[in-house]
C-alpha cells in the first residue's frame, strides 16, 4: 500500500525474546540462547531512546515451555525487564508460552486450558484488543486454532464479530504462529498453522481487509500480501531458526548460523493518514549488562524505505535470484518427516533497508507465474522492474510482455548491432501493442576483436559505449522507427570513472533526446580478476549515485547487489551472500536518504551537487584531500549515517563521506 499524508504515530514490533529463567543460562545447547536476557535488554534499551506509541511483542515471552519448573522464573526476568519499557507494550501468546500448537510429533507439551490459564496469571489475556485513537489492534492466539479446546470456538466467534465490527477502520492483526510462510497453499509443518483452520482465517482476513498482518515464530523475515493485507514475519531478537541458512549458497556462519546476528532485530512502524511502513531495525544481537546503560544516542539520517523514497532513476541488476524458493532440509529438530518449501525474502529486505526501487530483471522472471506473482506483490511497494531480453521478443516471452505489460517499468532489449534496423521495426509494433517504454541495448559488435595477444576473448559484453556518440546519433536521425526507442543503455567499464561517464552521458542525452541508462560495471574485462575491496567498489558505487543525481537524463544501474565470490568476474557487492548489509549497502541507503526529494545541479567535478537553496553537498572519495570546512558545515559518515558537525573527527572517518554545507560556497 502506498503511504501519503501527514505522519500519525510510532509503533515497535517485537518478537521471540525467549527470556531464560537466569541471567546467562539457558536450557538450550546454543550458546546463543543463553543471550537471549542480555540481548533482550539491549532491545529495550534502544527502544526507549524513541518516541513510540506502543511496543507490540508477537509471543515467545520466554524460552521455558509451560510445563517446566523454571516457567515462572523466567516470566518473572521478562516482566522485570519490560517493566523499564517507557512505552505501553501488548503482548501476545507464543507455544513456548501457552504450549504448542496441536501436532502429535512434538514432545513438547501442547496448548491447554492449565497452560492457558498459567499465561493469564503472569501476562494477561491471550486474546483480545486496543483502540490507539482510530486504530485498532487484535491480539489473536493462533496456539489454540484446530485445538479442539472450548477457548478455540470461544475466541473464533469473538475474532469474527470484531472484525466485522471495525469494518472502515485500520486494523491490524498480531499473532505469533503466521497463517504460511511462503505461500498460501504450503504443506504443514511447524512453522504455520494448519488447516482447517488456516484457511478459515485467510479467509477472515481477505473479507474484512485489515491493513497489516504482524507473525513471529519463525525467526526469520518473510513479506506477502493476503488480498490487500501486508502480511510481514519478524525475525527474532534472541537467535535464528538456522534450518532456514540453507537459503544461502556460503558456509552458516556461527553456531550453525543459529548466530547469525544481522538477522536479528525488530521493527519500527510508522502510520501515516494512509498506509504505513515497516522498517526493520537490525540489532546484530548485540548485548547490554544488568545495569549498563547505552550511552545518548548519535544523530544519524534517517533512511528511506523503498515505501517512501521517490528515486527511480537508481536500480541495482538483480543476477542472483530474488525471489528463489528451496526445499529446507528436515534436520530432526522442529521438523523431521517432510522438507519444507520456503522462498528467501532477505533479497527484498535488503532493498527496502537501502530504499531501493528499481530491479533489473530477465524476462524469465515475468514467465515464471511465482516470480510474476512477486513482482505484482512488489510493484505495490513501490518498485519498479526493468525487465531485460535478448533479441525481440517472440513467443512466451512476447506473450508475457503483452498480457503483464503493468509490471514492467522499463523494457531493456539487448540485440545484435548489425539487425538493428529489422529490430527496430519489431520492437515498433510490439510498442504500439504494450505502451512500453524501451530502451535498447547492443552484444558484441561484430568488429570487436576478438583476438587480443594470443588469447581468444570469449566474453560478452553489452550496452552501448559512450564512443559511439556521433554513430548513434545518425542511426537515429537515419530510421524511421528510432522513435519506439526511449533511452540506450551505455555500459561503463572499471577503468573509466562514473562522474565523466555521466557527464559525457547527459550530453548526449540531450542530442539524441533519448535517456542514457548507465550500467556501472565493478568488475574488469578480465574473469579472472576479482575486486574485493570492499570501500573502493563503495566508493565508486558513490560517485555513481551522486553524479546520477545531478543528471537528469541518466539512470543507473549498479552491476553487483550480492557479493560474487565464485565463478567468472568475483566482485563485493553491496550485500554479502546472506544478504546481510555491507558497507556498500550502507553507503547507497544514506545516500538514497541525503538526496531523495531534491533537484540537484552537477558541478563540474562530477562529486559535487547544488541546488537553488544553497545547499551543497560534497562527496569526498578516499583518495581526496581533507577540505577546508566553512563555519556551520556537517559532514555525514556514509558508512554510520551519522552527522557531524565542524572539523573534529573528519581525518579519521571512514570514507567515503558526504560534506554538507548550509550554504553555496565554493570548493574548487
Amino acid at each position: 500500500m502506498a503511504i501519503s499524508g501527514k505522519h500519525l504515530l510510532t509503533f515497535a514490533v517485537i518478537a521471540d525474546t525467549h527470556m531464560n529463567q537466569s541471567e546467562d543460562y539457558s536450557s538450550s545447547p546454543y550458546p546463543a540462547n543463553a543471550l537471549a536476557n542480555a540481548r533482550t535488554r539491549r532491545v529495550v534499551a534502544e527502544l526507549n531512546q524513541r518516541d513510540l506509541a506502543f511496543v507490540v511483542h508477537l509471543g515467545d515471552l520466554v524460552n521455558p515451555v509451560p510445563e517446566l519448573p523454571t516457567y515462572a522464573d523466567a516470566a518473572g526476568h521478562f516482566k522485570a525487564q519490560m517493566a523499564a519499557l517507557k512505552a505501553p507494550l501488548y503482548l501476545v501468546p507464543g507455544n513456548h508460552d501457552v504450549g504448542d500448537k496441536p501436532v502429535s510429533w512434538m514432545p513438547a507439551g501442547r496448548v491447554n486450558d492449565d497452560h492457558l490459564a498459567l499465561y493469564e496469571s503472569h501476562f494477561g489475556r491471550h486474546y483480545f484488543a486496543f483502540d490507539h485513537g482510530d486504530l485498532h489492534f487484535v491480539i489473536v492466539n493462533a496456539q489454540i486454532v484446530n485445538s479442539g479446546l472450548a477457548v478455540e470456538a470461544e475466541q473464533r466467534a469473538w475474532l469474527e464479530a470484531d472484525l466485522a465490527a471495525s469494518d472502515g477502520k485500520r486494523v491490524f492483526i498480531c499473532i505469533h504462529y503466521p497463517p504460511y510462510v511462503s505461500n498460501r497453499d504450503e504443506r504443514g509443518s511447524y512453522d504455520n498453522i494448519d488447516e482447517p483452520g488456516r484457511s478459515w482465517l485467510v479467509a477472515l482476513i481477505e473479507r474484512h481487509r485489515p491493513e497489516a498482518m504482524f507473525c513471529g515464530h519463525v525467526h526469520n523475515f518473510w513479506y506477502d500480501r493476503l488480498g490487500e493485507t501486508e502480511t510481514y514475519i519478524l525475525p527474532s531478537t534472541a537467535f535464528v531458526r538456522h534450518d532456514y541458512s540453507e537459503f544461502y549458497r556460503i558456509g552458516p556462519g556461527d553456531q550453525h548460523g543459529r548466530n547469525d546476528g544481522a538477522k536479528l532485530g525488530y521493527f519500527i512502524v510508522r502510520l501515516y493518514q494512509q498506509g504505513h511502513v515497516a522498517e526493520n531495525f537490525r540489532s546484530y544481537g548485540r548485548v547490554l549488562a544488568e545495569g549498563e546503560i547505552l550511552p545518548p544516542p548519535v544523530e544519524t539520517v534517517r533512511r528511506r524505505h523503498t515505501k517512501e523514497s521517490s528515486i527511480a532513476w537508481l536500480g541495482l541488476d538483480m543476477r542472483q535470484p530474488w525471489a528463489e524458493e528451496m526445499e529446507i532440509a528436515p534436520s530432526g529438530a522442529v521438523d523431521e518427516f517432510e522438507r519444507k518449501l520456503a522462498r528467501n525474502d532477505y533479497p527484498i529486505l535488503a532493498l527496502w533497508e537501502m530504499g531501493l526501487r528499481r530491479m533489473r530483471v530477465p524476462v524469465q522472471d515475468l514467465v515464471n507465474p511465482k516470480t510474476r506473482r512477486r513482482m505484482t506483490v512488489l510493484k505495490a511497494v513501490g518498485h519498479l522492474f526493468q525487465v531485460h531480453c535478448y533479441g525481440v521478443p517472440e513467443g512466451e516471452d512476447a506473450q508475457a510482455l503483452r498480457a503483464h505489460a503493468g509490471l514492467v517499468d522499463v523494457l531493456e532489449i539487448v540485440i545484435g548491432w548489425d539487425a538493428a534496423e529489422s529490430a527496430l521495426r519489431g520492437l515498433a509494433d510490439l510498442k504500439q501493442r504494450t505502451g512500453l517504454r524501451m530502451y535498447l541495448s547492443r552484444v558484441n559488435r561484430r568488429d570487436a576483436g576478438k583476438h587480443a595477444g594470443g588469447r581468444y576473448n570469449h566474453l560478452i559484453s553489452h550496452g552501448f559505449t559512450l564512443d559511439e556518440a556521433d554513430e548513434l546519433v545518425d542511426f537515429f536521425a537515419a530510421s524511421a522507427d528510432g522513435g519506439a526507442i526511449d533511452g540506450l543503455m551505455f555500459s561503463i567499464p572499471r577503468d573509466m570513472a562514473p562522474a565523466p561517464a555521466v557527464r559525457a552521458a547527459a550530453a548526449l542525452a540531450t542530442r539524441i533526446g533519448k535517456t542514457a541508462c548507465l550500467y556501472i560495471k565493478s568488475s574488469s574485462s578480465s574473469p579472472a580478476e576479482s575486486f574485493e575491496d570492499d570501500r573502493a567498489n563503495a566508493a565508486r558505487v558513490a560517485e555513481a549515485i551522486v553524479a546520477g543525481a545531478g543528471a537528469a537524463t541518466v539512470e543507473i544501474i549498479l552491476d553487483t547487489f550480492a557479493d560474487s565470490d565464485r565463478g567468472y568476474f568475483a566482485r563485493t557487492g553491496l550485500v554479502d551472500r546472506r544478504y546481510n548489509p555491507k558497507l556498500g549497502s550502507h553507503v547507497v541507503g544514506n545516500l538514497i536518504a541525503l538526496l531523495d526529494g531534491a533537484n540537484w545541479t552537477l558541478a563540474e567535478n562530477g562529486v559535487a551537487l547544488s541546488r537553488d537553496s544553497g545547499e551543497k553537498l560534497h562527496l569526498l572519495l578516499p583518495d581526496d584531500a581533507l577540505p577546508a570546512l566553512p563555519d556551520g558545515a556537517q559532514w555525514i559518515d556514509l558508512e554510520t549515517g551519522a552527522i557531524h558537525r565542524g572539523a573534529d573527527g573528519l581525518a579519521a572517518a571512514a570514507r567515503p563521506v558526504m560534506l554538507k554545507f548550509p550554504t553555496l560556497v565554493d570548493q574548487d
